[in-house]
C-alpha cells in the first residue's frame, strides 16, 4: 500500500531503493478515462490471464476528468457513426483515420449509458421542453430507455459532473479488483523483449510515495497516460504559474514511452490551443451552445460573421466554408481580429443571459445564473475564483477570451498520437491494419507487437473526449486479452538486469547524492541541474522558437532549426538531472518525457511543408494549405537500436462519403 504524503515535506530519496518485480499477462499503464474503461472491460474476456493497472496518481482523481466536467462531448444518440466521421473529418481539416472514428462511434454510447447506470446525473428534457438537471432529470428515465438529454450541440449532453471521475473509477476498481491496481507508481520506461524483435516485454518505474522501484514483465500492455501539458510557457505567470487548461500532470508520457521503443507516430504536428476565458482557462462550450452567448471584438462587433472574416475563411476551402467552422479556424479568426487591432475578444455574457431571461420567470432565471457558475465549479473552479476576485457577475459584466498555450493530445480537438491498427473488417483498407508477429490484426495495437494505446495515445482520430476515451479503452482491453491468449506460450525476458534498471530509474537521485554537498545552495551546483531549471529552459525554447504564444503561434524554418539544436542539448543535459526527494525524481522523469514529446512535435512541423492548422500554429515559410502535396498523414518512427528518426508520408483514404 502506498504511503501518504509526508506532512513536513516530500520523502527524501535514498541511493538504494527497494525493488519489487512483477510478472503479468496484461499491463494497463495510466489511470484516466481510457484506462478505467480498460480496467472495467478486461476481466469480462480474461479467463486465467493476470492483469495489473499502474497509475502515477490515484484512480479517483487521475487524468483529464479529475476535477470534473459539466458535459459529455461525445454522445451520438440519434446521430449516425457516418455523421460522426464527417464532423471529426471537417473539424480536423480533412485528414483523419475514418476507420478508427467510425469504429468508436459504434461503441461510445454504451459507455455513456454505463456512466448513468453507475450514478452520473444526466440532464434531461421534460415533455414541455424544460431543462431538468440533477435529481429532477432522473424522473424522466435513463438515456438507454429513451429519455431525451439536454443537448448543447449536436454531439454534447449536459451532466452534473463534479464527481464524474470518481464514479467511473469506482466501477473500474470493482471490476478489476484493488489487488490488481498499483497507485502512485510512475512508469518511466518501456522495454522490448530480449529475444524477440519489436515485441514489448515490460515496463519499469518507481513509487512516488516510497523508495521503491518496480520492474514489471508483461505479454501485452496498453499505455494511456494522457497528452502533454507544460511543454509551452503558460500564459498565467507569477502567482498563477502552473495554471493550465489541460491537467498539469500530463507530461507526454504516453508519447515518449511508446516512441522510444519504436512505435510509429502520426500527425504529431497537430496541437490544440483552445480558446478559453482569459487567465482562468474556464470552458466556453456551454456559454456558446447552452447559453447562446456570442464572441465580439473590442468594438462590440460579432466578428465571426463579418465580411472580413468570411473572406479570410475562403482561403481555407472547403473547411472554411463548411456549415460548422473548424476549431482551428475559429481560433484563427480571433487572432486575425487581434492582429488587426480590433481586440480584445470578449464573451458577451450580459446579452446572452438577458436574452434567455426574457422567456424565464424569476426562479428559472436564478437557476440559470447558478448554472453559469456551476459550469466552472464542475470543471474549472479557478475560473469561478477569478470571477469572484474581479467582481465579475456574468449577467452584469463581460469576460475576455484568449487562446491558450499549445497542448498535445489525441482525444479532444486534436489528433496527434500513434499510428495504430484499425479493426479487422473488410471495409478497412489494408494500409490501416497492423499485423502482429503471428500475422493477426489487433485493433488499437501500435506498430510494436503487443503494445496498445487509446484515448490521447491514438492519432488521427480526435473528438473522443471522456466518453470516447473510456470506450476506446474498453475496445483495446478486449484486444489485449485476445493477444495474451494467442501468445500464451510467450515468456517475456527483459534486456536489462535488475541493477541496470535501478541505475537508470534512480540515476537523478544518485547524481544528487554524489554532488549536493559541493555547494551551500543545493539548487545551484555545477555538477547537476534540477528539473525546475530544465522546465524553464524547455518552456523558453518552445515559447520563442516553437510557435508559442510569444510569436502568435508562428514559427519558421530557421526558428525550428534553432529549437531543435536546443532540444538536442537539453536531452544531453538530462544526463545531469538531479533529484533529492521523490517529488523531484518524478519531476525529473516528467521533464525528460516532455522534451522527447516536444521533439517529435517539432520534427513533424518541420516535415510538413504547409500550414494545415491555422489558429493552432503557423509555418511562416509555408503559410498556406497545400492539398496537392500534403493531403496525407505525416508519420515518424524513432529507431531505438540506431537511435535515429525517420519521417515520412502515409496516404489518406476516404471511407465515408461526403454528405
Amino acid at each position: 500500500m502506498a504511503l501518504p504524503n509526508k506532512p513536513k515535506g516530500e520523502l527524501k530519496a535514498v541511493r538504494d531503493p527497494e525493488v519489487e518485480e512483477r510478472e503479468v499477462d496484461i499491463l494497463i499503464v495510466g489511470g484516466g478515462m481510457a484506462s478505467c474503461g480498460a480496467a472495467f472491460e478486461v476481466k469480462k474476456w480474461a479467463d486465467n490471464e493476470s492483469v495489473l493497472l499502474v497509475d502515477k496518481a490515484a484512480l479517483e482523481r487521475s487524468g483529464a476528468v479529475a476535477q470534473g466536467l459539466s458535459a459529455i462531448n461525445t454522445y451520438l444518440g440519434d446521430n449516425t457513426p457516418d455523421d460522426y466521421v464527417r464532423m471529426v473529418r471537417n473539424d480536423l481539416m480533412g485528414i483523419v483515420r475514418e476507420d478508427l472514428i467510425f469504429d468508436l462511434g459504434c461503441h461510445v454510447d454504451d459507455s455513456v449509458h454505463l456512466f448513468e447506470e453507475w450514478g452520473l446525473p444526466v440532464w434531461k428534457k421534460s415533455p414541455e421542453g424544460k431543462n431538468l438537471d440533477g435529481k429532477k432529470g432522473l424522473k424522466q428515465g435513463s438515456l438507454k430507455s429513451g429519455a431525451q438529454p439536454v443537448r448543447t450541440g449536436k454531439w454534447q449532453i449536459m451532466i452534473n459532473g463534479e464527481s464524474y471521475k470518481r464514479i467511473v473509477a469506482e466501477a473500474a476498481k470493482k471490476a478489476l479488483g484493488e489487488d490488481n491496481i498499483l497507485e502512485r507508481v510512475f512508469i518511466v520506461e518501456l522495454l522490448l523483449d530480449k529475444n524477440r524483435d519489436n515485441q514489448i516485454s515490460g515496463a519499469v518505474g518507481f513509487s512516488v510515495r516510497e523508495n521503491k522501484v518496480y520492474i514489471i514483465k508483461a505479454k501485452t500492455m496498453m499505455v494511456a497516460c494522457g497528452g502533454a501539458v507544460n511543454i509551452y510557457q503558460p500564459r498565467s505567470v507569477g502567482e498563477g504559474k502552473g495554471r493550465a487548461w489541460y491537467p498539469v500532470w500530463n507530461s507526454g508520457s504516453t508519447y515518449t514511452l511508446c516512441m522510444k521503443v519504436g512505435a510509429e507516430l502520426s500527425m504529431m504536428e497537430n496541437r490544440f490551443t483552445p480558446a478559453r476565458f482569459k487567465d482562468g482557462y474556464g470552458p466556453v462550450g456551454a456559454w456558446f451552445l447552452l447559453f447562446k452567448a456570442k464572441a465580439v471584438n473590442g468594438l462590440g462587433e460579432a466578428y465571426v460573421n463579418s465580411e472580413a472574416a468570411q473572406k479570410e475563411l475562403e482561403n481555407y476551402a472547403p473547411y472554411g466554408k463548411a456549415a460548422i467552422t473548424p476549431t482551428c479556424l475559429r481560433n484563427h479568426l480571433m487572432l486575425f481580429e487581434m492582429k488587426e487591432g480590433r481586440g480584445p475578444i470578449i464573451m458577451d455574457t450580459v446579452t446572452a443571459l438577458a436574452e434567455l431571461g426574457k422567456s424565464l420567470d424569476k426562479k428559472e432565471l436564478k437557476h440559470l445564473e447558478s448554472e453559469a457558475w456551476e459550469d466552472f465549479l464542475d470543471m474549472t473552479c479557478g475560473q469561478a475564483n477569478l470571477w469572484c476576485a474581479t467582481n465579475t457577475e456574468p449577467e452584469k459584466k463581460n469576460s475576455e477570451l484568449m487562446p491558450t498555450e499549445p497542448y498535445l493530445l489525441g482525444s479532444h480537438s486534436g489528433c496527434c498520437g500513434f499510428w495504430v491498427s484499425g479493426p479487422d473488417y473488410d471495409w478497412v483498407p489494408d494500409s490501416f491494419k497492423i499485423k502482429a508477429d503471428n500475422g493477426k490484426v489487433y485493433n488499437r495495437m501500435t506498430t510494436v507487437s503487443g503494445l496498445f494505446t487509446s484515448g490521447d495515445g491514438v492519432g488521427c482520430s480526435g473528438h473522443k473526449f471522456s466518453s470516447g476515451s473510456h470506450a476506446e479503452g474498453r475496445m483495446a482491453a478486449k484486444q489485449m486479452v485476445r493477444y495474451a491468449k494467442d501468445h500464451s506460450d510467450f515468456t517475456p525476458e527483459l534486456p536489462l538486469g535488475k541493477d541496470e534498471i535501478v541505475d537508470m530509474v534512480y540515476k537523478p537521485v544518485r547524481t544528487y547524492l554524489d554532488n549536493y554537498e559541493y555547494t551551500t545552495a543545493e539548487d545551484v551546483n555545477p555538477n547537476y541541474i534540477k528539473p525546475e531549471g530544465m522546465m524553464y529552459r524547455l518552456m523558453k525554447a518552445t515559447h520563442e522558437y516553437g510557435a508559442g504564444t510569444a510569436t502568435f503561434y508562428e514559427t519558421t524554418n530557421k526558428n525550428l532549426e534553432i529549437v531543435m539544436d536546443m532540444l538536442e542539448v537539453m536531452r544531453e543535459d538530462c544526463e545531469k538531472l538531479a533529484a533529492g526527494d521523490l517529488h523531484e525524481l518524478m519531476r525529473a522523469w516528467e521533464i525528460y518525457h516532455r522534451i522527447w514529446t516536444v521533439e517529435s512535435h517539432l520534427r513533424h512541423i518541420q516535415f510538413r511543408k504547409e500550414t494545415r492548422y491555422p489558429g493552432f500554429y503557423y509555418q511562416a515559410d509555408y503559410p498556406n494549405q497545400d492539398d496537392e502535396n500534403w493531403f496525407c498523414f505525416t508519420n515518424s518512427k524513432y529507431d531505438p537500436k540506431e537511435q535515429k528518426w525517420d519521417t515520412f508520408k502515409r496516404d489518406y483514404v476516404q471511407i465515408i462519403p461526403s454528405a
